[in-house]
């Protein structure tokens, strides 16, 4: 592990990579404290402490939504615009065929997904202000319609320059650059939750402490070993003969992943349960008594942790299913493999090559989902069973952290074995 690192930073295009990603991170961090002026800070941390849905949604936007910050809707309109696209991407022939265009149809998906961050930018700018508005909580005082277009205007640039920064990280850095300052936001929180945990130690909760510890070390492993699994399906290719060469005869593995939609099932699921609960804080405080009182038991309801983690639970299976039955078709792989000359030993090609990876995949992707929605509903278990709020583990964030920084190692390790190569061949 030292020698890698001292390799990789003795080599001068990944050293300035590394930095300059730092360099990044330190931009996003630094925005993150810009607070949006008029906001009062201890207002919206004691209405984020009574919610866990904004706490949550809080997670994904990387810690500036709590502060209120200029970039307080992080990357999750971005991250939305991206899921949109991929999923129209199947829906709509054209956007498929530009797809399969190589590097210049993913430029321009790519700005497709930019020019629909814009609106969607403005629109949830809109609907956080209304929120913040509409809680009963002085977050934002009384302010008039130019404060309004100025709040929801630096609120939308904000996302669009994280989004930049984003980019020029995937570019220049090293990494995915949207996950790398999602990554940063949830790190940054561990020495504020850990001083949180110390001040609240005592002899009565020391063991539940480190119960928790060791059940957050046993939840990395498990994610690790999930997020890294895969069912391996043993595939031929028949000999054929071209010209005076037998070609062909190789025995290969189609590698169908256990958790195969990631992390995405989860981002779905947040967006759906939110709303029941941001709607009913909106009609909460409606004029008309009958509206009111309605909202405030749906708010109620999805603010209450055993109905909220339920439903949530439900729902990330149902959107990995979703999500896995969108992005992975396991038709074209038969055909693909029977053009090829390729097959499942004992499955006959074609239509029985389909139901038989179909029927694979569906029992991966139970697996898959129910690991998902265990992950997600942690915190709310850890929470009810220990009572410890400031410790709780993040499940969602685990994930996060863990695949990036696979994702992050598996870059770098491959950008030192291209360089060994380069370096043999020179010489």
């Amino acid at each position: 592990m030292v020698r890698t690192l001292v390799s990789i930073w003795k080599t001068p295009d990944l050293r300035n990579k590394i930095l300059f990603t730092i360099g990044v991170v330190v931009v996003f961090r630094i925005l993150a404290f810009i607070p949006i002026p008029g906001a009062d800070q201890q207002a919206l941390k004691d209405f984020f402490s009574q919610s866990q849905l904004l706490q949550l949604l809080d997670l994904f936007s990387g810690g500036t939504l709590l502060n209120f910050s200029i970039v307080a809707l992080g990357l999750n309109p971005y991250i939305n615009a991206s899921i949109i696209m991929q999923l129209l991407t199947v829906a709509i022939p054209k956007l498929e065929e530009l797809q399969k265009e190589g590097e210049y149809g993913r430029q321009k998906i790519n700005q497709y997904t930019r020019f629909l961050t814009v609106p969607l930018s403005v629109i949830q700018s809109y609907g956080v202000f209304i929120l913040l508005q509409r809680s009963g909580v002085s977050v934002l005082g009384e302010v008039g319609p130019l404060q309004i277009i100025s709040i929801i205007v630096t609120m939308a640039a904000g996302t669009l320059l994280l989004m930049w920064l984003g980019e020029l990280i995937t570019e220049q850095g090293i990494g995915n650059g949207i996950s790398i300052l999602i990554f940063s936001g949830i790190i940054v929180r561990l020495p504020i939750t850990l001083g949180q945990t110390v001040q609240v130690i005592n002899t009565d909760n020391l063991i539940k402490i480190a119960l928790v510890l060791a059940a957050a070390l046993l939840v990395i492993v498990v994610v690790v070993v999930v997020n890294e699994g895969h069912r391996r399906i043993l595939v031929q290719y028949a000999r054929r003969v071209r010209g005076d060469r037998l070609v062909g005869g190789q025995t290969t593995h189609l590698p169908i992943r256990v958790n195969q939609a990631g992390v995405i099932p989860i981002i779905f699921a947040v967006s759906v349960i939110l709303l029941p609960g941001m709607i009913g804080t909106f009609l909460s405080t409606s004029s008309n008594p009958q509206i009111a009182d309605i909202a405030a038991n749906v708010r109620d309801f999805f603010n209450n942790t055993a109905y909220y983690s339920t439903i949530y639970f439900i729902l990330v299976i149902s959107f990995t299913y979703f999500y896995t039955a969108v992005t992975f078709n396991p038709t074209k792989i038969a055909d693909d493999l029977k053009k090829y000359g390729g097959f499942i030993p004992g499955i006959r090609p074609g239509l029985a090559t389909s139901q038989y990876i179909a029927y694979i995949l569906n029992r991966i992707t139970l697996v898959g989902g129910v690991f998902l929605g265990a992950v997600a509903i942690l915190p709310f278990i850890i929470k009810d069973l220990t009572d410890i709020s400031t410790l709780a583990i993040g499940g969602t964030g685990l994930l996060i952290v863990v695949s990036v920084v696979l994702e992050t190692s598996k870059q770098l390790e491959s950008q030192l074995i291209m360089r060994s190569y380069e370096g043999f061949i020179t010489k």
